[in-house]
């Protein structure tokens, strides 16, 4: 598996944000399947990069002729970067950005996202986007580990189901676009294969885990002032806010076959990943 540029030659992959939910597994699976030389990159990873020192940008590009983008949350600095790349050789781009984000309204959720998604579609490259739900991995690894360990999961959604995505299947997709043909041009809508409320996700993972985990409903208010009493920034405890905010509005809800389109298969589903994830004690008390 090699990518081929315009010009018929082989080029490395760069991958950004290498150390993350879909770039590792990214990573390892395009090193796994063989062919592609692959540049890792992030703050702590093999290749160092790093959004706020550009001076990072041109070592980590050199030689690459694709690359996954992973957008910082501050926009400022994406469409320097594009460029930059670009410029240097690059000739295609997978961007990671999410579900709803052309819905967002101007509000702090996602701006590094929409950034980056107008930043491809005028660069000259090829680019695709991947717009991905909120991944399974969200329960397992960060932002609600916590509170599910805890035993209480309090979230502003309204209500409002959701196809979570587990983060394989969005590195999987990630890499068959990055490596085969026909993508460019395409936004794909990632979705998982059924809607569920984090209500019911939250009562899915206490099954699994075979303890009580409470699921309450907060008001908008309400979770922001946890999150400020958790210590977030305002800034981050706003864009949190926001995504929800996308989330009730219904922008999130949309059950798609993109995974299938590119896959040739269905999405994972959050059971089975869950009473696998809860074998290993993770959400144990």
């Amino acid at each position: 598996m090699t990518t081929q540029s315009k010009h018929g030659t082989s080029s490395d992959l760069l991958v950004l944000g290498a150390t993350g939910k879909t770039g590792r597994r990214l990573v390892a699976r395009l090193r796994d399947t063989g062919g592609a030389r692959v540049r890792a990159a992030s703050r702590s990873g093999e290749v160092t990069f790093d959004w706020t020192v550009p001076a990072t940008w041109e070592p980590a590009l050199a030689g690459a002729g694709s690359v996954y983008l992973v957008a910082p949350e501050d926009p400022s600095p994406v469409e320097e970067f594009v460029r930059r790349a670009t410029a240097s050789g690059v000739h295609r781009f997978v961007v990671l950005s999410g579900h709803g984000i052309d819905k967002a309204d101007g509000g702090a959720f996602g701006l590094g996202m929409a950034a980056a998604e107008g930043a491809v579609r005028g660069s000259g490259a090829e680019w695709t986007l991947l717009r991905a739900n909120n991944f399974f991995q969200n329960f397992d690894e960060d932002l609600w580990l916590a509170p599910l360990r805890a035993g209480r999961l309090g979230l502003p959604d309204g209500g409002v189901p959701e196809p979570f995505i587990d983060a394989d299947d969005v590195a999987e997709v990630a890499a068959a676009v990055l490596t085969g043909p026909g993508h460019a041009g395409r936004v794909y809508e990632l979705s998982g294969p059924r809607g569920l409320t984090f209500a019911e996700a939250t009562r899915t993972i206490a099954e699994a885990a075979g303890r009580p985990i409470r699921y309450e409903e907060l008001t908008p208010a309400s979770y922001r002032a946890e999150l400020l009493a958790e210590g977030w920034p305002p800034a981050a405890a706003d864009g949190i806010g926001d995504l929800f905010e996308v989330l009730r509005a219904g922008h999130m809800a949309e059950v798609t076959d993109d995974v299938r389109r590119v896959l040739g298969r269905e999405p994972a589903d959050l059971e089975p990943w869950a009473r696998r994830v809860a074998a290993r004690g993770t959400w144990a008390a």
